[in-house]
């Protein structure tokens, strides 16, 4: 069997004969921007895998579990929501055009013409398009996830995720990547520094607040358990954010693809640098919890224009992120606000800033659109969090209890522990608790 790379230089090799039944050049075109934006699809699910040990690392032994588990179930909720509702909620069609809320019915199909180059203007098929896009939708609650660890109740959050990754996120990005309002504005956001991140974040800071910290967060301290998983699940993010970035061309062309991909990785890096060289400065150590959250910044901050930005300008925008979650983390530190792994800073201060950065630093977007787009994301998402918060919180309670949270959430929810021999409970301690529980 000829491998895949043969079969794809014969195709190219073959001439346009379009009316003759053989394969032409926008043929092999058409299957190559199918094949990037599925392998793009699939590096945007393996980030989930980074989250996943990125929390898991920041947080302390005992929540291993429940933060795994958490992140295993957010992408299964991501893929089930949009599918069922979330995509006829974002691209609801031209009709809607312009528009603050459109819907195409429930569920997923299409024609045969959505399986052919006459989709998409030949990038992709309509299948090709959902599985990409619904990679994207399961990220919103994954930051959630992060800024809300080791306290909250599992049912509160998966119920909380369930409905804000239907409702919240598919609307918000209907405004922008649907042909809604803010794209009549001239608003850019090329792959979600708002839509995206910010989105999440606002929902992370609503949660983090009415949570409020972890027991002894702010008196005795708490520690993460594994910067080394951290490291991990941050390289992991990284990688992953080439195809978040790079697919978010919606096609295979090298020129766009290759730009944002340089960009996205210029920006990343000029993050974590700066984060790094500045905290060093203030607080006499090299952190490397502000590497972590460096690049993360950076990749965020890139992330709003990473299409249109110049080396130059990536450098620039990634650098200032740096400055910006570090700020934010003195910031939340300051206001007594517990999040765990930095999702506010990160994703939505940095989110915003990505976003404005666009219109500063590239002349073609106006600095005005910019501030509409962050400004009506956050007066949507922030009080539609609250409020989705505050019923869960009266229906289902928010919290887990004081000495569940003193047990740790692992056995106090799942009734297991992530790291055996390591534990601090025997196993007739644990079955004595469970059969209290």
């Amino acid at each position: 069997m000829r491998s895949w790379w043969m079969v794809t230089a014969t195709m190219l090799a073959t001439p346009a004969l379009a009316d003759d039944g053989t394969v032409t050049a926008d043929d092999v075109l058409f299957v190559v921007n199918n094949v990037w934006m599925m392998t793009a699809a699939f590096l945007v699910f393996l980030m989930h895998l980074g989250f996943a040990t990125l929390e898991a690392g920041m947080a302390q032994a005992k929540n291993t579990v429940n933060i795994l588990f958490k992140n295993v179930m957010v992408i299964a909720i991501g893929l089930l929501t949009y599918a069922i509702v979330g995509f006829g909620l974002m691209y609801p069609g031209a009709e809607f055009a312009g528009g603050f809320f459109g819907f195409a019915g429930f569920g997923l199909g299409t024609d045969a013409a959505g399986l052919t180059a006459a989709y998409a203007d030949g990038h992709y098929t309509y299948w090709t398009d959902f599985l990409f896009q619904a990679m994207f939708a399961a990220t919103a609650a994954t930051i959630v996830s992060g800024a809300v660890a080791e306290r909250i109740k599992l049912p509160t959050f998966l119920v909380f995720s369930t409905l804000y990754v239907a409702i919240v996120y598919p609307m918000v990005g209907m405004w922008q990547w649907g042909g809604g309002f803010l794209a009549a504005l001239g608003f850019h956001d090329f792959a979600g520094s708002t839509i995206v991140h910010s989105v999440g974040g606002w929902a992370a800071l609503v949660g983090a607040w009415m949570l409020g910290p972890r027991q002894g967060r702010f008196e005795r301290g708490i520690h993460p358990h594994s910067l080394p998983l951290a490291t991990i699940g941050t390289l992991l993010l990284w990688f992953g954010w080439y195809g978040f970035n790079g697919g978010s061309v919606l096609s295979a062309d090298p020129a766009a693809t290759s730009l944002v991909v340089v960009n996205t990785t210029l920006g990343a890096a000029a993050g974590l640098v700066t984060c790094v060289a500045v905290a060093w400065v203030l607080f006499r150590v090299p952190d490397l919890s502000m590497a972590i959250n460096g690049s993360l910044a950076g990749l965020v901050g890139i992330t709003a224009g990473a299409d249109v930005f110049t080396p130059t300008t990536a450098i620039i925008a990634g650098s200032i992120a740096g400055v910006l979650v570090l700020a934010g983390i003195v910031a939340m530190d300051k206001l007594r606000i517990d999040d765990p792994v930095g999702a506010v800073p990160v994703h939505l201060v940095c989110g915003a800033w990505g976003t404005l950065a666009v219109g500063l630093l590239s002349p073609e977007v106006h600095v005005g659109a910019q501030l509409a787009g962050i400004a009506s994301t956050g007066a949507f998402c922030l009080p539609a969090a609250a409020v989705l918060f505050f019923g869960l919180s009266k229906a289902m309670g928010l919290r887990v209890s004081e000495d569940e949270e003193a047990l740790g959430l692992d056995v106090g929810e799942h009734g297991a522990m992530a790291y055996t021999g390591l534990q601090h409970l025997t196993p007739d301690e644990i079955t004595a608790l469970l059969a209290a529980k």
